[in-house]
């Protein structure tokens, strides 16, 4: 084994208990299912699972030892354990020692209505040429996959990125404070699980400038062009942030968007990132990548890293699994392109796809092609919100609209006739209108919120089909 993640040693004196057995652990897992040979098995209990009722499954699946509150009859006597009072409490303490032995590393952390894991994915890409790198899996953001991330990290790391979200007020702030960021990133503030703040956007532009409390003096990097910049930038300076960056194309940001060239797979750029001047491309199309580069370069200047290499990497940068991946499917004689952005979904989030969907160029006889389900969270203004959209679908020329979902029926009824092509309950009943509808040469994008199950849309279609991934992003429609 190379040098280890945790001793049993190191990982009890984290915790504060003693450990049974002699072990060395090289990664971190709370799944039975995918715990690895050498994991350290940390059994959580959840609302519908207790991970102690699989202790047994992940030592015999080649885990190193398992973190434990209670020891199960199954277990066998002399398991390598850690027996703690709570789990969590324990998995967070662990956290907080991976990031206290490695005080040299560049911490980077990422957080916005919407972007974070694509942002987060960039910055991971972009630095992996100047150092190690650890990074959040997934969108692994939350109480849990913080203090997962953190407890994953090598001490050797030379640079971690970090993904933080919320969807209430009060969440950011304990998972800042245990990551400890010397650079925080704020993408954007819209109206995201908005249903949740009664004060509208401005009560989500103080939940998200929580940030600002695990910085420590340091770098702040925002949307120039939000309106919420001033608001924030303000916060920041009020606890201590040492320096702001904007970002965006406003005359008076750091990191400058000065021209762009979009293209149906991509974007060539040209900005100015801390004073110099850089040229670029992203293989990932849609304005929102552009204007979230500025991010990922500014945040890299603000880290030391180097703005040149950083740039140049983004020519291989490719979306995320149901954030924009592409495939090319195959259907009768031909194909048809799926832009998969299943994952999740809001105003602004659908509207940029509809963006990128227009920019795309069907083969013959194809057709832009955009099938949606419900965006949720969105509170009393939701049937309204929806059927907003339906301006946009025009505006972009998309040919047709398949919807589902109880929200997405307002936005049905608000299109005109030639765009409806059909409307079903939930995702799974769409799914056969939407298979009979599709030929070769249309470019179809799939969206909705990740509780809109339009994964199921997108599964779909690729069964039993050859597909040629590439990137962007993907979502999901309500059942």
């Amino acid at each position: 084994m190379k040098q280890p993640l945790w001793t049993a040693r190191e990982a009890a004196d984290a915790v504060g208990v003693t450990a049974r057995g002699d072990w060395r652990a090289a990664g971190v897992s709370i799944d039975s299912r995918t715990v690895a040979p050498g994991d350290l098995f940390v059994a959580l209990k959840g609302p519908k699972h207790d991970g102690h009722d699989y202790i047994a499954a992940a030592l015999s699946a080649g885990a190193a030892a398992a973190m434990v509150e209670r020891v199960p009859a199954d277990v066998a006597p002399g398991a390598p354990l850690l027996v703690v009072g709570e789990t969590l409490a324990a998995l967070e303490r662990l956290g907080r020692a991976a990031r206290a032995r490695n005080a040299r590393a560049r911490i980077i952390a990422v957080t916005g209505s919407v972007g974070k894991t694509s942002t987060k994915e960039a910055l991971k890409l972009a630095l992996e040429a100047q150092g190690a790198v650890h990074a959040s899996a997934g969108s692994y953001n939350n109480h849990i996959g913080v203090p997962l991330t953190l407890a994953r990290m090598p001490a050797y790391a030379d640079f971690g990125v970090f993904e933080i979200g919320m969807n209430h007020a009060g969440e950011i702030t304990p998972l800042v404070r245990m990551v400890r960021p010397q650079v925080a990133i704020i993408t954007t503030i819209e109206a995201v699980h908005i249903e949740n703040f009664a004060g509208g956007l401005e009560e989500i532009a103080a939940a998200k400038a929580e940030m600002f409390d695990g910085l420590e003096g340091g770098v702040a990097v925002l949307n120039r062009d939000n309106a919420f910049f001033e608001f924030l930038s303000a916060r920041a300076r009020a606890r201590g942030v040492r320096r702001v960056i904007g970002f965006g194309q406003h005359p008076e940001a750091d990191a400058r968007l000065t021209e762009v060239r979009l293209e149906p797979t991509g974007s060539h750029v040209a900005a100015i990132i801390d004073g110099r001047a850089v040229s670029y491309r992203i293989a990932a199309p849609g304005r929102h990548w552009v204007i979230n580069s500025l991010a990922v370069l500014g945040a890299i200047a603000a880290a030391g890293g180097d703005i040149g290499v950083s740039a140049a990497t983004l020519a291989r940068l490719s979306a995320p699994k149901g954030r924009g991946r592409r495939h090319r499917v195959g259907v009768g004689t031909g194909s048809f392109e799926l832009i998969d952005d299943s994952y999740n979904a809001s105003p602004v989030s659908m509207r940029a796809a509809f963006q990128v969907l227009a920019a795309a160029e069907p083969g013959p006889n194809g057709r832009r092609i955009a099938v949606l389900g419900d965006m949720l969270e969105l509170g009393a203004d939701s049937p309204k919100l929806h059927a907003a959209l339906a301006g946009a679908l025009v505006e972009a020329k998309i040919d047709q609209v398949f919807t589902c979902g109880q929200y997405m029926a307002r936005l049905h009824d608000s299109l005109p006739a030639s765009l409806r092509a059909a409307h079903a309950v939930n995702s799974e009943q769409l799914v056969p209108m939407v298979r009979a509808a599709i030929r070769a040469g249309d470019v179809v994008v799939v969206k909705g919120s990740f509780g809109s199950r339009m994964g199921r849309v997108v599964d779909a279609l690729l069964a039993g089909a050859t597909s040629n991934s590439n990137s962007a992003p993907g979502r999901a429609a309500n059942a």
